[in-house]
């Protein structure tokens, strides 16, 4: 794809491959001010994509090149997002739906990009995922499920009737509270969510599948979360 407006805040892919692509919105009253910002060699910040609420879509910076839309944060593992992402920035303010017209870009725009990097559905994630202690991006409007049920990204399904509790406690019950955090933690790890404190991932978690969820961890966060390995480790993938 040819660039509609160049920005000039890129650098090299420090030797790394695309293995991600991260979702953003700008957080700013109008796409045409995030484009400025984007583009201004001042601010040191800048996205591979942004697309309007319209669905115009802007490609900012190859995707061959390493743009400055991540930050500090991590991602499996691994820091230094920036070198083995891809930025994709969606014009809203951060409180109010995303247009249908911008959804319908995006999913025309993860295709293309999923497809051309090789990348499976769980390399799509938020901001707010990767750098779950300062950032709140794409935000609880953000409609994950919607691209999961078109294998542009995932959604974790709880486990069936049937199936064992996520995690038994290993102290045989005693303590379980204490431990039903921990496993919950190690599934979030085995997806790839960074290191945090239990109550900032609890948070983050919820903001992208929960967002309507408040109190302390429960079953429904348990079982979610224990989805979301069975993606990592089995191959699930959500239901219709």
């Amino acid at each position: 794809m040819s660039l509609t407006l160049p920005s000039p805040n890129f650098g090299d892919r420090r030797g790394r491959r695309v293995e991600l692509v991260v979702l953003h919105y700008t957080a700013m009253a109008s796409c045409a001010e995030a484009l400025e910002r984007l583009c201004d060699p001042a601010t040191e910040v800048s996205a591979h994509y942004l697309i309007d609420e319209d669905g115009t879509l802007h490609a900012l910076v190859d995707e061959a090149l390493r743009a400055w839309h991540a930050g500090a944060g991590a991602w499996a593992g691994e820091g230094d997002v920036n070198s083995r992402s891809i930025g994709i920035e969606l014009a809203n303010p951060g409180n109010r739906p995303f247009a249908e017209p911008q959804m319908r870009a995006l999913e025309g725009l993860l295709a293309a990009v999923l497809k051309r990097h090789g990348l499976p559905p769980q390399a799509v994630i938020g901001h707010s995922d990767m750098a779950p202690e300062r950032k709140g991006d794409p935000g609880p409007r953000f409609d994950w499920r919607r691209l999961a049920l078109q294998g542009l990204s995932v959604w974790p399904e709880p486990p069936g009737p049937d199936a064992p509790p996520p995690h038994p406690s290993p102290t045989g019950g005693e303590g379980g509270s204490a431990a039903e955090m921990a496993g919950f933690l190690a599934d979030l790890r085995a997806f790839g969510y960074p290191e945090a404190a239990p109550d900032v991932l609890l948070t983050a978690f919820r903001l992208r599948f929960r967002p309507w969820a408040t109190g302390p961890l429960d079953a429904e966060d348990r079982g979610l979360a224990a989805g979301l390995r069975r993606i990592v480790v089995d191959g699930a993938t959500v239901s219709a």
